[in-house]
């Protein structure tokens, strides 16, 4: 369920770069800067959701209510122990009918994720959408914080060195790459979270998101 861009993203092979440039050409490779802080996503069928009436039809003059989450933004603190990261986004919606005020109350999810699969905790919210009388659209605001030890993020110093250590050319080992190593992309991935966001989604509303 929890497939994204950023689970992808995650696992790039990443090196602590000190004060050197993000992307920065060197004789012996390309300098990447890795966080501590967590990527944030919508996982996959999960950023928008439709609500029928009657609630058993799937049929297209049945459709309710549509709504989805937009303008994700984070803030990362990593002053502490815990890496803290605070997640807003928006969640616009449109109803059929526009008979009538009405509040639309849907739940959201927010999920740390380790490693792209070992889910590390979870919260369930919901958002209330309130549609004035006459009126076709509504939004509302979310939001989420998602906690990560500092210890869980920090590479081992043994995988650190190996990966950051300088390989000249003409060196034994200057064409192998150490993320071939199953131990340093095992110790990577541990280190990679993720903050997740999407809407709480019934089977019936998942699988009508996955084939639509």
């Amino acid at each position: 369920m929890f497939k994204s861009k950023a689970a992808a993203a995650a696992l790039i092979p990443l090196i602590l770069a000190g004060c050197s440039q993000n992307g920065q050409l060197t004789d012996t490779g390309i300098i990447v800067t890795r966080s501590a802080c967590p990527a944030v996503a919508i996982p996959a069928s999960t950023g928008d959701v439709t609500l029928f009436n009657p609630e058993s039809s799937r049929d297209a003059n049945a459709i309710d209510v549509v709504a989805s989450i937009t303008n994700v933004r984070s803030t990362c603190d990593e002053t502490g122990d815990n890496i803290v990261t605070n997640v807003s986004f928006e969640v616009q919606a449109q109803r059929r009918d526009t008979r009538g005020a009405r509040e639309v109350v849907l739940p959201y999810f927010a999920t740390v994720l380790q490693g792209g699969t070992n889910v590390v905790s979870k919260s369930v919210s919901r958002v209330g959408l309130r549609f004035a009388d006459g009126a076709a659209r509504a939004t509302a605001a979310g939001a989420a914080t998602g906690r990560v030890a500092r210890a869980a993020v920090t590479l081992p110093e043994a995988i650190r060195r190996q990966v950051t250590r300088e390989r000249k050319p003409g060196d034994a080992d200057a064409a192998i790459d150490p993320f071939a190593d199953p131990a340093v992309r095992e110790a990577v991935r541990r280190a990679s979270f993720e903050v997740l966001v999407g809407f709480q989604l019934t089977e019936a509303q998942l699988a009508y998101n996955a084939t639509r």
